[in-house]
């Protein structure tokens, strides 16, 4: 399964400023680092100059300069593009992009190219017009602007990250990270993308509809952390869950959980046990050849037509589809994160499957759409 080429715009090849390395270091420790036990090959990282001129000194700031093998003329061909930002003065005073990296983006749409912009980014995907007509986001900051300078995209303030198939758009700094994390869960599965989250050690999954605006007044270090409750509930996803049921656990009435719960993760009780069983669900289906039925079971989804119905709802796709996308992206060696219970229902046994090799956006998304986080 080869995932393909990833192009990353470098917008400032001199004096690219501190705070954008941020988002720039994001898809390069993503997409840059080979992990030939999660999957073989790995993405082909190249990082894309758009060649400007050198600033004046006056006006460098406490940037630096960044040179790279490859200019705009790589883009074309690349499978994803990715611009991570663009500078300052082009968001804050309406400076124009430069006209070569418009182009090349048109131009690397047209050939196929999935576009993809962390942050600022958007700016310059709607000067393409590669976002008129459709749903994006940027950082919270900066939406206002993007809405006010370019009418034709439907502006979304309140969301990590949008996935419109060939086109995706992230909020800023951390939410960049969700939406590359995304990416790999859409081309190498949900495995994949778990466990390369598990070696950055941020979260495995938070989906695009969750809200920007998280309120963390609430001390994680508080004795009534939620941590503890949100472990056990995924150990026992199996079971008929509810509110009431990790209220009690947490020892806190089912408002004071709502409220805590909103505030650490921006989705509801209900919400977060749905996400959660979702993953379950994934995994499930890309690691083992359970009926499923029996997937609806250790998942907490309940019937099989009820999972079909949350997958086709939040994914896209049927549960059969996909695991046809996705056929054993686990290594047979790797340790299985699900409890006991569900280890008992797997029958073990290997399977070979058809591999993908698109990598523009699939005729049938494999990935959770972004939507609202009470949706």
């Amino acid at each position: 399964m080869n995932p393909g080429s990833v192009a990353v715009v470098v917008a400032e090849d001199i004096d690219v400023p501190s705070w954008d390395l941020y988002e720039l270091s994001i898809p390069c420790t993503v997409f840059g680092k080979p992990q030939p036990d999660l999957a073989d090959p790995w993405y082909d990282l190249r990082l894309c100059s758009t060649g400007q001129r050198q600033q004046d000194s006056s006006t460098a700031g406490a940037g630096l300069a960044m040179r790279t093998r490859y200019g705009l003329d790589d883009l074309v061909g690349a499978d994803t593009v990715i611009v991570p930002s663009v500078p300052d003065p082009c968001v804050e005073e309406g400076r124009p992009l430069p006209s070569a990296l418009i182009t090349a983006l048109r131009h690397a749409y047209d050939a196929g190219a999935r576009m993809v912009s962390l942050c600022t980014g958007a700016f310059a995907l709607a000067e393409a017009g590669l976002l008129d007509g459709r749903r994006a986001t940027a950082h919270w900051m900066h939406t206002a602007q993007l809405a006010e300078r370019y009418p034709k995209v439907q502006v979304d303030d309140s969301v990590l990250y949008v996935d419109d198939g060939d086109v995706l758009t992230s909020a800023g700094l951390t939410a960049g990270l969700d939406l590359c994390l995304h990416l790999v869960r859409r081309d190498l599965g949900a495995h994949v993308a778990n466990q390369l989250a598990r070696r950055m050690v941020v979260p495995a999954h938070r989906p695009g509809g969750q809200a920007q605006f998280i309120d963390l007044s609430v001390p994680t270090t508080d004795a009534g952390s939620l941590g503890p409750v949100l472990d056990w509930a995924r150990r026992h996803l199996d079971q008929p869950l509810t509110v009431e049921d990790l209220a009690q656990r947490a020892a806190m009435s089912p408002r004071t959980l709502h409220r805590r719960l909103q505030a650490a993760t921006g989705t509801t009780p209900l919400q977060w046990l749905l996400n959660q069983r979702l993953v379950r669900a994934q995994h499930l289906l890309e690691s083992t050849d359970l009926p499923i039925e029996k997937v609806g079971e250790l998942s907490g989804l309940g019937t099989a037509n009820n999972l079909r119905h949350h997958f086709l709802k939040q994914i896209g796709v049927s549960p059969s589809n996909y695991r046809r996308a996705f056929p054993r992206t686990m290594p047979e060696s790797s340790p299985s994160p699900l409890d006991s219970r569900a280890q008992e229902g797997e029958d073990g046994e290997g399977r070979q499957g058809r591999q993908r090799t698109d990598r523009g956006a699939p005729d049938t998304p494999v990935t959770p759409r972004a939507t609202g986080p009470d949706d």
